[in-house]
């Protein structure tokens, strides 16, 4: 579920869903194309399953993407899922039990983990990976919105 904090912003002419938005790669292994059509030069594959990325435009069934390093470009639909995920930008990042920094520790994550994102408040996301689930500060994730609000 998301909040209102979509309210007012773009939306796709396809799907009618905000952009830009994040979504994951559904697939193992994902052509990236120079333009929305199989006639496009690859420009490289994400080898991936899971990593977030986030889409900027659609065109017909074509997707433009961009990862956390501001790599891009257009990816077929059908490679992506609006399961979302996210990848830790600091090494050892703590989880906690609850959404403050005084509570125990569940784990901690080594910094480019992909872990499945949960609810989120302002300042806090909960996770879970490789079997762990905590809460982690959401300025060392890449994959939400500052402002993105989910429960």
């Amino acid at each position: 579920m998301v909040s209102a904090a979509w309210a007012g912003q773009d939306r796709g002419p396809v799907t009618n869903l905000p952009l830009p938005r994040y979504v994951s790669m559904k697939a193992s292994e994902g052509n990236v194309r120079r333009g929305p059509s199989l006639t496009h030069r690859i420009d490289w594959v994400y080898t991936r399953r899971d990593m977030p990325l986030e889409i900027t435009a659609e065109h017909g069934h074509w997707r433009r993407v961009r990862d956390r390093d501001g790599a891009g470009g257009w990816v077929h639909y059908s490679l992506l899922s609006g399961v979302r995920t996210v990848i830790i930008e600091e090494d050892m990042l703590s989880l906690y039990r609850r959404p403050d920094t005084r509570a125990p520790e569940t784990a901690r994550l080594e910094l480019g983990v992909i872990a499945r994102l949960g609810e989120c408040d302002l300042h806090w996301c909960e996770l879970t990976a490789a079997g762990y689930r905590g809460w982690a500060l959401k300025t060392a994730l890449w994959g939400v919105r500052a402002d993105e609000l989910r429960d």
